[in-house]
């Protein structure tokens, strides 16, 4: 069974093209995802400059490619459901490099609208208080 599930963070604006001859879409970003790391081990890497997060590249195909470069931005907050795909090439010096991404099945947006906007934050209401101190009768 291959099969991946992630929560993270953009780690730059998405990357749409599409194929030449198919037109098919298709869109890359990577996301960093937090290592489950405890509150003095995270600390310690913090220390130490090592990374607290995985940074994980992302491959997302067809319509939902499309939506992603559309809807998608640095720093939003995703779930990805996908598998692994690994894959090798050779360097033009002769090096072979392996590669390891996330074919994503299904992107799910945790986050809508501006990063920078209120528009998810508490509001107060706009009432107009009265005073009325009479009883009310029935």
């Amino acid at each position: 069974m291959n099969n991946v599930v992630l929560i993270g963070r953009l780690v730059r604006d998405p990357e749409l093209r599409f194929i030449a001859g198919t037109g098919k879409a298709v869109c890359n970003f990577t996301l960093a995802v937090d290592k489950n790391l405890a509150r003095d081990k995270k600390k310690e890497f913090e220390e130490k400059g090592q990374s607290t997060a995985d940074f994980i590249r992302i491959i997302v195909w067809g319509k939902q490619a499309e939506n992603c470069a559309n809807f998608l931005a640095k720093g939003r907050l995703v779930a990805i459901n996908g598998s692994i795909s690994t894959s090798s090439y050779k360097t033009q010096s002769g090096e072979t490099r392996y590669s390891t991404d996330i074919i994503a099945s299904n992107v799910e947006f945790l986050e809508w609208g501006d990063r920078g906007s209120d528009q998810n934050k508490y509001k107060d209401d706009d009432f107009t208080a009265i005073d009325d101190d009479e009883e009310i009768t029935f």
